[in-house]
């Protein structure tokens, strides 16, 4: 299985503007260098990185904790992917991972293991393992 996406850009980059859309369409957007390095409207790549992140990372912590024995009734993941400009040009340098997870009949501790190995085994977080930095916060609900 893959995934796929398309994107256009029209013009140089500061005056530029294009569209960027997921394969089956379900995500799509405009945008420009005032979306990606300013606050310009729309969208841009590491939104959608950090869409795909927090995705991946839900589902990985869900498959970590049901083999544990611990279903979760709902996990919620917020992915913020900082870029800024290095020496060698423009560089994803950071993502932080927060997760709030409601898991019946589990401690602080064995979530957080079980957190751990989910942000290790999420195929996202192994195709960014490039990231110098990846931040979990994990917090377990109730």
């Amino acid at each position: 299985m893959a995934g796929t996406g398309h994107a256009r850009w029209s013009g140089d980059l500061e005056g530029g503007r294009g569209t960027i859309e997921s394969g089956t369409g379900a995500l799509a957007g405009e945008y420009s260098a005032a979306s990606r390095f300013a606050d310009g409207a729309g969208t841009n790549p590491e939104e959608l990185i950090a869409a795909a992140h927090a995705g991946c990372f839900s589902m990985a912590l869900s498959l970590v904790l049901g083999e544990a024995g611990h279903v979760p009734d709902s996990i919620d993941t917020d992915a913020r992917v900082h870029i800024r400009r290095g020496d060698h040009g423009f560089e994803i340098h950071r993502i932080e991972l927060e997760t709030t997870a409601s898991v019946p009949g589990i401690d602080d501790a064995a979530f957080q293991r079980l957190a751990a190995a989910a942000k290790q085994g999420c195929p996202v977080s192994k195709a960014l393992a490039s990231v110098p930095e990846i931040t979990l916060e994990a917090r377990l609900a109730g």
